[in-house]
């Protein structure tokens, strides 16, 4: 393919992660290093920034301050929850974007988000190639749910596994500590696969774990659930669980009460308050002291625990985007392959075409969850160990974060 020359533009969408700018920092510095990329913007609240012609500057920002993104959680550009219509049934924010990229001679967008995040981006994709404008559109994986289709695993995903498994091991030592026990109960997200309440597992490798996991992946019975806690209540005086957010029951209903509180920009349902109604109606059974914890927004933002190798290889996704893009591939989304070196974990990216991967989602193995459908077998522990390994080298300030501060000078 030939040598294309113009601006790119840098977008994120979706929920958050502690790891979502290392990938952008992947794609800014790889970009603003590249001489085929002639400026890079990046887009404020994701393709909302687009359409409104709200782009930043990224070549000049601080160099040191764009290396501190690598170590900073959220979305630094800012993100959106915006569904695009189908462009044949309308096509205005289509014809908008494409004014958009003419105007600033946008040749290159990369687009870090989730599911719907490259639905968004394979529209955009098909729709250039349809008018005939010469743009490469690359996605860039993000999501701490893991059920991107077409790879091993996804960036933020690990951190958000560690911080999930090292606070169960820190509220268990909390929860034993008196002479009267307690059973408790705590929430992880996950709507409808159940990769990040499957780490908890991780905490009960070392003894510290929950004593039931309760995923997404198959139907949830109150009924058996009681009688799973009263069983071990009555072996341990105590009794740590681990639900996922978006347990249903064999209608497919969710039993979270909060389900019809409210829904995101594509129509999802909110979900919450799990916890605080199975500890309600485990107190009402048992008469036992009951807790409920809601890790909530804690599991996407902590990245004071952070997994080194989760950062690198988000930053390398990034990368990679680029390098595929500048190379002619266009209409891809960057994936993880998972390999063996000596023995020891490796990973390496390779292409997923946007149309497979979009609005699919990967769910946790059947055969990964034990037969009563309250566990996690040995093999998730194996997947997921090697995932969560390293320490961030987050810069500190008299001992706090200190985050990337960018001027996000507006482009003309």
């Amino acid at each position: 393919m030939a040598e294309l020359k113009g601006a790119c533009i840098i977008g994120q969408s979706g929920g958050p992660t502690s790891v979502i700018n290392a990938s952008a920092y992947g794609v800014i510095r790889t970009a603003l290093d590249d001489p085929n990329i002639t400026n890079v913007y990046g887009a404020e609240h994701g393709i909302v920034g687009v359409l409104n012609d709200r782009l930043f500057d990224m070549g000049k920002e601080d160099p040191k301050e764009l290396e501190l993104l690598k170590f900073t959680p959220s979305s630094a550009l800012g993100s959106c929850r915006y569904k695009m219509k189908d462009p044949d049934e309308d096509d205005t924010d289509y014809k908008r974007i494409l004014e958009v990229f003419k105007k600033h001679d946008v040749r290159y967008f990369f687009y870090n988000g989730g599911n719907d995040s490259m639905d968004t981006c394979n529209k955009i994709s098909k729709y250039m190639q349809k008018v005939g404008y010469d743009c490469r559109v690359m996605g860039v994986p993000k999501t701490i749910d893991n059920d991107l289709f077409g790879t091993d695993h996804c960036p933020g995903y690990a951190s958000a596994a560690k911080y999930i498994a090292t606070s169960c091991m820190e509220v268990w030592q909390d929860a034993h500590v008196y002479d009267k026990g307690m059973v408790c109960i705590i929430e992880i997200m996950g709507r409808h696969a159940g990769w990040l309440t499957a780490a908890a597992a991780l905490a009960c490798e070392y003894g510290y774990g929950p004593d039931l996991i309760y995923l997404p992946e198959t139907d949830f019975d109150m009924d058996k659930f009681l009688a799973d806690v009263d069983r071990i209540w009555k072996e341990k005086n105590n009794v740590m669980v681990a639900v996922s957010e978006g347990i249903h029951y064999a209608d497919g209903s969710f039993v979270s009460e909060a389900k019809t509180s409210a829904t995101d920009g594509f129509g999802h349902a909110q979900l919450g308050g799990l916890a605080a109604l199975l500890a309600n109606i485990v107190k009402e059974r048992t008469g036992a002291k009951v807790r409920g914890i809601e890790l909530s927004l804690l599991q996407r933002c902590a990245a004071h625990l952070a997994s080194e190798t989760d950062i690198e290889e988000s930053f390398m996704a990034g990368q990679a985007a680029v390098k595929n893009a500048v190379a002619g591939i266009t209409d891809k989304m960057v994936a993880f392959e998972r390999k063996s070196v000596n023995g020891r974990y490796a990973c390496e990216t390779k292409l997923i075409n946007l149309t497979d991967v979009a609005n699919y989602e990967k769910k946790v193995p059947l055969e990964w969850i034990n037969a009563e459908h309250n566990g996690v077998k040995h093999e998730f522990i194996d997947y997921a160990l090697p995932l969560i390994q390293g320490e961030t080298k987050m810069v500190k300030e008299n001992s706090l974060p200190r985050f990337a501060k960018l001027k996000k000078v507006l482009a003309e």
